[in-house]
């Protein structure tokens, strides 16, 4: 087994490592240095803990372990459940030096971590994610939130991790379906910022597909040195960051539209890149290289038909509105992200449907 990879998330006192390789459950890597306490709840859900949970154990060596298993999917990313974490971490009298490791992908991530921001108003928590999305994208960065009837991720705090274990083998393990949804988010890093890794992408899609380790390191450990980089210029969202949210707008009002678990988080948003991409000032070559990537990848390259009232009222609680007025992450060229309220709004409403 070769030495793991590391990406460092440089935030200060808040910094931390991401380890990423192969074989690094089942004790591959020593965590339990990073948990300062006696105690560690391990939260994952009833789809990943048959497969993983027994076997992340021995990464915890000497630490005493309760274990939450929640339900599984994105309906469930609610306060409701949110609720059963802390009520646990209340019944065993959990103190503040409690760990909370998120086992799982992005929904247990970041309901985890944000009742880890809450109880007794913050205490240490571990990220070991086994989606390709959650590795590559909400198991970096802080970002903790559950969903709201009206909005996904309205309800929410930054709360960083001590460290992040990302261990490709449990990709084996992940359907097709959710593969080709974390794919969207590594195609997202390529589009914004690095035309390289953009072209690299194109190139190797195949062997993604495939779950070739050796590309599967490469796409995991590229996507997080680029948040890591985006994250350390802004932690909180404030200005830059909001470039990591490409395609989003239009991605989680797919999502809210639809009804949460129809449309997976990833394909919401290849299709929300489609729509950002046509809505930016591209030409039409660079357009179309972005759909034909996505196209490969096998995800969604449009959205699904939505009422034009529906499209406005689901997007106007994007969190990047601000003084009653959308922005959007649009591209400059392939590569080049910036965050703006000026877009054609001509053009926005043929996009949504409203002038076809």
């Amino acid at each position: 087994m070769a030495a793991p990879q590391t990406v460092s998330v440089d935030l200060g006192d808040r910094s931390y490592p991401i380890f990423i390789g192969n074989g690094l459950l089942d004790g591959g890597l020593d965590l339990s240095e990073f948990v300062s306490g006696p105690n560690c709840l391990i939260v994952s859900n009833e789809t990943v803990a048959p497969l993983y949970l027994d076997r992340v154990l021995p990464n915890f060596n000497g630490k005493k372990i309760a274990t939450l298993e929640l339900p599984d999917g994105e309906v469930h990313k609610t306060v409701g459940t949110m609720q059963k974490i802390l009520d646990q971490l209340v019944a065993s009298h959990a103190n503040r030096d409690t760990t909370v490791v998120a086992l799982g992908g992005g929904v247990v991530g970041d309901i985890t971590g944000f009742a880890a921001a809450c109880y007794m108003r913050g205490v240490a928590f571990i990220q070991i994610p086994t989606t390709l999305l959650a590795q590559v994208d909400s198991s970096v960065g802080g970002k903790t939130g559950v969903n709201h009837p009206e909005g996904k991720n309205l309800i929410g705090a930054f709360h960083q991790p001590q460290v992040v274990m990302i261990d490709i083998d449990t990709l084996s393990t992940l359907p097709n379906r959710e593969l080709k949804a974390g794919l969207a988010e590594v195609i997202k890093y390529g589009a914004i910022c690095d035309i390289d890794f953009f072209c690299w992408l194109e190139e190797n899609m195949p062997a993604l597909l495939a779950k070739e380790p050796a590309a599967l390191v490469y796409a995991v450990r590229r996507s997080c040195e680029l948040k890591a980089k985006v994250v350390a210029e802004d932690e909180r969202e404030s200005g830059r960051r909001a470039i990591l949210n490409f395609g989003h707008t239009f991605g989680h009002a797919i999502e809210h539209c639809q009804g949460y678990g129809e449309w997976l988080h990833g394909e919401a948003v290849a299709a929300g890149m489609v729509m950002a991409a046509e809505l930016s000032d591209l030409s039409e070559s660079d357009v179309e290289r972005l759909r034909a990537l996505i196209a490969a990848a096998g995800l969604p390259v449009s959205p699904p038909a939505i009422e034009v009232d529906s499209w406005m009222r689901a997007m106007g609680m994007d969190k990047k509105v601000q003084q009653g007025e959308l922005r959007f992450v649009l591209l400059k060229a392939l590569g080049d992200s910036h965050i703006t309220s000026s877009y054609d709004e001509s053009r926005l409403r043929q996009i949504i449907g409203a002038d076809a």
